[in-house]
């Protein structure tokens, strides 16, 4: 059966071009074009797409509210955000508004058919441009490894107990330890970690997610 598409573009060329496009492949059929998004959520139930052809900048509501709309009450739909705009907000809003895909315009007709293909498989078609800002906004917003200092398990215990506000005495008599003892462990944690304080040690410790 060929895939179900819906197209969603106020451009009336681009949106001929597209429909010409996927009227002329066996695997694709249009299920409706659209200038505006709002126009699509009514009839969606009526032409029930399998994948949806989205721009972004719609007359009233713009293509990432109208993704996010629709995924929410339709979570099976496949979204492609077909878009001339390449910025990092519009893209990061679209992939967290449930975009399955990112291609730039103008694009390929072969291009255009392998990411409805793409999409509906499961995949995530994106143009090189648009998977590389993709990867590097990943890259800046994972969060850090766990660091390793390689604290001895009473090390961590006594770090543990400063990040909770407990004062050296405290941290002796809770570990049953000799304020001695206690120094001791601070010291070595301190030497460990690079820090001269307290404040250094717990900062630090939140900071690279030590103890957790």
């Amino acid at each position: 059966m060929p895939i179900a598409v819906a197209i969603v573009e106020d451009n009336p060329d681009f949106r001929l071009g597209t429909s010409f496009i996927l009227r002329s492949s066996k695997q694709c059929t249009v299920a409706g074009e659209y200038e505006r998004a709002e126009e699509l959520v009514d009839a969606f139930e009526d032409v029930s797409p399998e994948v949806v052809l989205m721009d972004i900048g719609l007359p009233g509501m713009s293509g990432i509210e109208a993704t996010a709309l629709l995924k929410r009450k339709y979570p099976r739909v496949q979204i492609i955000i077909l878009s001339v705009f390449e910025d990092d907000d519009n893209v990061f809003q679209a992939i967290c508004a449930g975009a399955s895909g990112y291609v730039s315009k103008p694009v390929q007709p072969e291009k255009l058919l392998e990411a409805v293909e793409q999409a509906f498989s499961g995949g995530t078609p994106m143009s090189p441009q648009i998977a590389r800002k993709v990867l590097e906004m990943f890259r800046l917003n994972v969060p850090p490894k766990k660091a390793d200092y390689h604290l001895t398990a009473r090390e961590q215990e006594v770090l543990e107990l400063l990040v909770q506000g407990d004062d050296f005495k405290l941290i002796a008599e809770k570990l049953f330890l000799s304020n001695f003892t206690v120094r001791a462990h601070i010291r070595n944690i301190y030497d460990k970690l690079h820090v001269h304080s307290k404040s250094q040690a717990v900062s630090k410790a939140l900071k690279e997610r030590i103890l957790s």
